[in-house]
């Protein structure tokens, strides 16, 4: 047990009590019984537990006889078998400064050396870490941490810049009311909300899969020209049987975790979107069965049961994507600035741009260099923790809900 003096020799006006040692019932509200008896006013509080350790720290208020509330609490920390530091001062804490963020940094695994190249960076920038907070251990690590005093845009385009050297993902979100308010989020379907691009399911049925994959990667990647290279690829499916498309649409996997995403925001009032340059006889049903509010992707042509090879109406390309993302945070009420984009191709990008938030998921490097932000882990719920939402009380919601989740690694 000690006590530090701090800058004044005088009488404090605060007094700094650190108390640490094993957890158990009744530790914090012993403490809270020893000042209510010295009289003293709460001004701060902070507390965590790492492995059944608590460290608590409690800021309060110095009366004349300062000594009897240093006295107080030594008794009770030697009575709790803890540790306790009183550190006297003056004032409360100091404010934190103006340039606040949350940095989100998700690894698989997340280690030292990655936490010390953020933090590097994060002081680089004359920028503070005042709390971090641990959102998931598993399936991945994935850590908060409250930034002031940083520019968010300086922060944002320095952290890209690690978490493409150090293999991890780290996202840069300004702290504003936004991250706490209903949200439209817009997603891109294939190899993003579903694993595997349909029109490639589709061309195995026609014979042609190995000549779309090639055409499609190339539009993915920026090289090709959307429309012209999506009407090039339908025009191979022509004469296919309409019934090919029931048989695709039961052979879709959907991304892990885009069930739990969906799912748990659309708890808290959120609207979801999927706006594909694939096809509407596939992304509305799947729309349907997810329980997402918005659908918009192109039509094939049907006749007599068959494919034509032809589309039906306007193409959903990069620039209709950006569109639809405006006209569904119109048909929500939310202000662009309230929207995050999820996609993974060239034809995302405009989107990933017009949206408040743009996140590029397991995506293109041309689409990551652009990006707001990289998520490159196969899980899709790892957007939930950009979100401020927990593993915890994604869990807590479904076991309310009655839905089994997978019990942690020990």
């Amino acid at each position: 047990m000690s006590t530090r003096p701090g800058a004044t020799s005088e009488r404090p006006d605060t007094l700094l009590v650190t108390l640490t040692g094993r957890d158990r019932p009744g530790v914090t509200s012993s403490v809270f019984a020893a000042l209510t008896a010295v009289g003293v006013e709460v001004i701060d509080i902070e507390q965590i537990i790492l492995r059944r350790r608590l460290i608590l720290g409690v800021l309060v208020t110095a009366p004349r006889d300062w000594r009897r509330v240093v006295d107080a609490v030594q008794q009770t920390a030697a009575g709790l078998d803890m540790q306790v530091e009183i550190e006297r001062g003056t004032g409360d804490n100091r404010s934190r400064q103006a340039g606040r963020s949350h940095v989100t940094v998700i690894g698989s695994p997340l280690k030292a050396g990655h936490m010390a190249a953020v933090a590097g960076r994060i002081a680089d920038t004359g920028g503070n870490i005042d709390r971090i907070e641990r959102m998931a251990r598993y399936p991945v690590t994935a850590i908060d941490l409250h930034v002031s005093g940083a520019d968010p845009d300086h922060l944002r385009s320095l952290l890209a810049v690690e978490a493409a050297s150090q293999g991890i993902d780290i996202a840069v979100q300004p702290a504003t009311l936004l991250r706490r308010g209903v949200r439209l989020i817009v997603m891109d379907v294939d190899s993003t909300l579903i694993q595997g691009e349909v029109i490639e399911m589709l061309a195995a049925h026609a014979g042609h899969e190995a000549e779309v994959a090639r055409v499609t990667e190339a539009a993915m990647r920026g090289e090709l020209d959307f429309e012209a290279s999506l009407r090039e690829r339908v025009r191979l499916l022509a004469g296919l049987d309409a019934s090919a498309l029931d048989t695709v649409y039961d052979a879709i996997v959907v991304t892990p975790g885009a069930r739990t995403m969906v799912r748990t925001l659309r708890r808290l009032g959120y609207r979801f979107a999927i706006v594909s340059g694939g096809f509407s006889q596939i992304t509305d049903r799947l729309a349907a069965d997810l329980g997402i509010h918005f659908a918009r992707a192109n039509e094939l042509e049907i006749v007599d049961g068959r494919l034509t090879g032809e589309i039906v109406g306007e193409v959903v390309d990069r620039a209709g994507k950006a569109r639809a993302l405006r006209e569904f945070a119109d048909a929500v009420g939310v202000p662009i600035a309230a929207t995050i984009a999820i996609g993974d191709g060239a034809n995302d990008l405009d989107m990933l741009n017009a949206a408040g938030l743009g996140v590029a998921y397991n995506a293109r490097k041309i689409v990551q260099e652009a990006a707001d932000t990289t998520v490159n882990v196969p899980y899709l719920d790892s957007i939930l923790y950009l979100l401020g939402i927990s593993r915890e009380e994604i869990e807590a919601a479904d076991a309310e809900a009655g839905i089994v989740t997978p019990a942690p690694p020990v």
